[in-house]
């Protein structure tokens, strides 16, 4: 073999080498970006965890208390029986939905940009060191942390690419007995949907009052993080926590208070960066 052509063989195998240790820097770098930002959310999760929780239990003992004096919708009035059809609104919206995996359990969460960002809880991060993401057909997608908000229980997270995404209603529009669906991955089950109504609005949660949306669509563990979508197919609410002993009583961020501190999180992030 001639001299030039072992030279050049040898650049070109200099050259390869080199594209393959960048790419694997460049991978390890977004990894690591990403583990950072998860170990930070986690330990401070750890730290809210426990206050969080008391307060659910008192939230709890509250509302059931007032159930006890109150009979069904029926006899107030209001007319829950509705032909609406949401199997259109649910082939249109999981395509906007995601799962969250981490080595402790499974939770939901939903695209709210065509470029990309996803809301979800942050308590579904408590406990995990690593987090997959999946979209609708259970293919992994690419992504990293914008930021959170532990007080309103919010993570935002960035995946690259174009994709369908979910339009916040206005929750202000929202009334009592409307239906409505939660969209979620219940005990593990993916893209399980369940239907309900609109139980109450502008309750109080365990930490903010008159922000939440109650509903007896059925909310299990898995759920937390999707969306609560109305007849319309537009989100309502985040859905957020169930009361402890208790059946169908669920609570959802509204999404008035939802764009609110995704758009806190977003400034955030960008006033950190320019900084």
């Amino acid at each position: 073999m001639e001299r030039r052509h072992k030279i050049l063989i040898g650049s070109v195998t200099s050259l390869l080498a080199v594209l393959l240790i960048t790419t694997i820097l460049f991978t390890y770098a977004l990894f690591v970006r990403q583990s950072l930002g998860f170990s930070r959310i986690n330990s401070d999760l750890i730290a809210l965890k426990g206050d969080t929780q008391n307060k659910i239990s008192e939230l709890s003992l509250t509302v059931l208390s007032l159930q006890k004096n109150i009979s069904n919708l029926g006899t107030l009035g209001i007319n829950t029986t509705t032909d609406e059809d949401f199997s259109k609104i649910i082939e249109h919206s999981k395509r906007a939905v995601v799962t969250l995996k981490t080595e402790v359990g499974t939770g939901t969460g939903f695209i709210i940009s065509r470029d990309g960002l996803i809301v979800t809880n942050a308590h579904i991060l408590t406990g995990g060191h690593t987090l997959t993401i999946l979209d609708y057909n259970q293919n992994p997608l690419p992504g990293q942390f914008v930021g959170y908000n532990l007080d309103m229980d919010i993570v935002v997270i960035k995946v690259l690419g174009t994709y369908d995404y979910l339009e916040l209603a206005d929750s202000n529009n929202v009334h009592i007995g409307e239906k409505v669906i939660a969209i979620g991955n219940p005990l593990g089950l993916h893209y399980s949907v369940s239907e309900g109504i609109v139980s109450g609005v502008k309750r109080n949660g365990p930490k903010h009052k008159g922000v939440y949306i109650q509903t007896d669509a059925a909310l299990n563990p898995g759920n937390s993080g999707g969306p609560l979508i109305n007849k319309e197919g537009k989100v309502i609410g985040i859905n957020n926590f169930k009361l402890g002993g208790s059946e169908n009583i669920g609570f959802a961020l509204e999404s008035n208070t939802l764009k609110k501190v995704v758009n806190g999180i977003i400034q955030g992030q960008l006033n950190e960066t320019l900084n």
